[in-house]
């Protein structure tokens, strides 16, 4: 018996490791994206979405061994929550994969037109900020932190804020400009996938309350944003 539990201790020690790897994997996506397109380096942004299928494969083997640890274990109470939370984690660490990808193609586009600084900067903000969400959403799921986490998700409409000036700004310039509308077409998008990373990094901070506590954060409402 104690030697069943043993494994099953380090099952979900395993499993732990590997959400912390596709952590930082999607982390560096995202940093290395945002620093493609501020930098206007094409090549960097290249290797962002060249990644993005390790990032998957992790994902599918996080997947898979969560699924087979409840199927032949069958947890109960704590472990059964790390297990459900694992699935959980590691799809919104994938998605925030993919946004990354997405904004990496959005800098090859943008590093052919002409510099834009004046917009350059409020996305630097915006995405420094992103980034500080997701890593602090990271480190309470690799602490056991519930108060770290419970400060995410308490300041995830920060964000939402930074999108909706970005936003106005943006459209602005393109109103201001038929010039400019192309390439602030392709912030706006880059701006839109930031503010998905955003929400994706509070899901996390949701995931791991619930994991720690086994009771749900209460939703709260968006921001409205001229988007609708």
């Amino acid at each position: 018996m104690e030697h069943t539990l043993r494994a099953f201790d380090e099952e979900l020690a395993l499993l732990k490791a590997e959400l912390s790897r596709l952590g930082g994997l999607a982390e560096a996506e995202v940093s290395d994206a945002l620093a493609s397109l501020i930098t206007r380096d094409p090549r960097l942004a290249q290797q962002v979405v060249e990644r993005d299928v390790k990032l998957d494969q992790l994902e599918l083997q996080i997947e898979d061994r969560a699924t087979r640890l409840m199927a032949l274990r069958q947890p109960v109470a704590i472990d059964l929550r790390r297990a459900v939370a694992a699935l959980k984690l590691s799809a919104n660490l994938e998605r925030c994969g993919d946004l990354a990808k997405n904004i990496a193609k959005r800098a090859l586009i943008v590093s052919e037109t002409e510099p834009m600084a004046p917009l350059m900067r409020p996305i630097e903000r915006m995405g420094r900020l992103v980034l500080r969400r997701l890593r602090d959403a990271l480190d309470a799921h690799s602490r056991d932190d519930l108060v770290l986490a419970q400060e995410v998700w308490s300041n995830d409409r920060e964000v939402d804020e930074h999108y909706e000036s970005l936003f106005r700004e943006l459209l602005t310039y393109m109103m201001g400009d038929a010039r400019t509308i192309a390439p602030c077409t392709h912030l706006l998008f880059v701006a839109k996938n930031l503010e998905r990373i955003g929400d994706h990094a509070t899901n996390i901070a949701e995931i791991v309350h619930y994991e720690i506590t086994g009771e749900q954060l209460t939703a709260r409402p968006k921001l409205e944003t001229m988007e609708g």
